[in-house]
């Protein structure tokens, strides 16, 4: 059994300040007061403990208010992504059989649904009475989140207490704890990045600070302010963090500790640029399915081991299974899906298979080269868009870079390249590959566009460049 995490951290420090947003502040122990209200609100409402609860909000605090009233009440929290379309949502809330649907009122058109509950109905209710859960068994459902659906339906993969509370502990041993800890939280709580943050800040007992989406300028200024110890990025935001300071030509605070940035390979380049400005990045490798991380470059290997996403964290291991595949195992893995997926078992001979292709190094690093869907076969060759993206990256007039494979008669595939750029020509980027990659991987084709396609964690998709051809 796990302790109630919100209570448990209010009766710990309820002093400390647990949730920042612009000029608000919220103490864990008013957190758990809010929470205790909400609940009571909830099921006055309708709501019942233990049911399944899709939320679909903005990231904001009453966002984390319900997600913590949820808690208390001990409903699986199904969260959607905001960014979906109406059909997509759809989609997900009948896949996943969500009791009651809670919604922020900026959302409250996207879905025409019976069981729907808006935040401002929510809280004019009168509270009900209702007792708290103290204790949560360690195989307790916390949150539902569906995969990006990069091939297929999208999964909805159920993460447990045991999860969580691993991913958080192990993550801890790699990078330490401070009293003082905050988190810059810029990333969307109903992705495993964000919500991930807000299960460490009940644990750690850490503030999180808040942002509605990704800002460089504001994420500059909290870093130079000294105002937070850690953040989560990924490759392409930590890029615009970096032009921004570049432009500033600022450094910095000491107070800051350390970027995690997941989401894909990260250019050695961006590394090297954020080092010099004080930055310590330390990649990760994570999904859905392990609630967050399971391998990070230690803060004393980051100097040594650009490109590396790191050793596995204390309680997983990692190892190279047929083809390349990444395969892990820890109490961080899913215990399986629901709905249209509901049959399928996450873990093969205690190993989840990730789809993911990768090779570990003598001295037990994991390096992750690509997704195996988006991998390019190219007469025979197999060409990692990953490693090309981080060429194209590491010129100083290109500000992102993705790469897909495209239809070609004589080699099969060969390897594509969408670039927001400054101003430099296609046979620039051309001279510049063929001096650093073998000539099957320099790409065929040379596209500028304004922007690439991502979803709502910033993650590249690869597969919607496939249907720009």
């Amino acid at each position: 059994m796990y302790p109630n995490w919100l209570m448990k951290r209010a009766q710990l420090t309820g002093e400390r300040v647990g949730l920042s947003w612009a000029s608000e502040e919220w103490t864990f122990a008013e957190l758990d007061v809010i929470a205790r209200d909400l609940a009571g609100r909830l099921v006055r409402l309708g709501v019942q403990r233990d049911s399944r609860v899709a939320l679909l909000s903005k990231s904001h605090p009453d966002f984390v208010f319900m997600m913590h009233a949820c808690l208390h009440l001990g409903c699986e929290m199904v969260m959607l992504n905001e960014r979906l379309t109406e059909q997509e949502l759809i989609y997900q809330v009948q896949d996943c059989e969500a009791d009651t649907v809670l919604t922020d009122d900026a959302n409250a058109e996207r879905l025409n649904t019976v069981n729907k509950l808006l935040f401002s109905t929510i809280k004019e209710a009168v509270p009900a009475e209702v007792e708290i859960q103290r204790e949560w068994p360690v195989d307790r459902v916390v949150s539902i989140m569906y995969t990006s659906g990069t091939t297929g339906f999208p999964k909805g993969v159920k993460q447990t207490a045991e999860n969580h509370f691993s991913s958080a502990i192990a993550s801890s041993l790699n990078i330490g704890l401070g009293a003082r800890d905050s988190w810059l939280c810029m990333v969307p709580l109903f992705h495993i990045s964000g919500f991930s943050i807000l299960m460490r800040s009940l644990i750690y007992g850490a503030e999180v600070r808040l942002y509605p989406k990704f800002d460089a300028a504001n994420a500059s200024d909290e870093l130079i302010q000294g105002n937070v110890t850690h953040m989560s990025v990924v490759g392409v935001t930590l890029a615009r963090i970096l032009d921004e300071l570049d432009n500033r030509q600022m450094a910095v605070s000491p107070n800051f500790r350390v970027m995690l940035a997941g989401g894909g390979p990260v250019a050695v380049s961006h590394i090297e640029r954020a080092a010099a400005h004080g930055i310590n990045v330390l990649q990760t490798y994570g999904m859905t399915e392990t609630a967050s991380q399971t391998t990070t470059l230690s803060p004393e290997d980051a100097a040594d081991r650009p490109g590396s996403a790191g050793k596995p964290l204390f309680l997983y291991d990692v190892k190279i299974g047929a083809e390349d595949e990444i395969l892990i195992k820890g109490p961080h893995v899913t215990a399986g899906y629901i709905g249209r997926f509901a049959d399928v078992q996450p873990t093969e001979d205690g190993y989840l298979k990730t789809g993911d292709i990768g090779r570990i190094d003598a001295e037990g690093f994991l390096y992750v080269l690509d997704r195996r869907s988006d991998l390019i076969v190219s007469g025979g060759e197999n060409i990692y868009p990953a490693e090309i993206e981080n060429v194209l990256t590491g010129h100083p007039a290109v500000l992102e870079a993705g790469v897909c494979g495209i239809r070609d008669g004589k080699w099969g595939e060969v390897p594509a390249a969408f670039v927001v750029a400054d101003t430099i020509s296609a046979e620039e980027l051309d001279a510049y590959c063929r001096e650093r990659l073998a000539s099957y991987k320099v790409p065929k084709r040379y596209s500028f566009v304004r922007e690439l396609p991502r979803n709502a964690s910033n993650k590249l998709l690869r597969r919607e460049l496939k249907t720009w051809n």
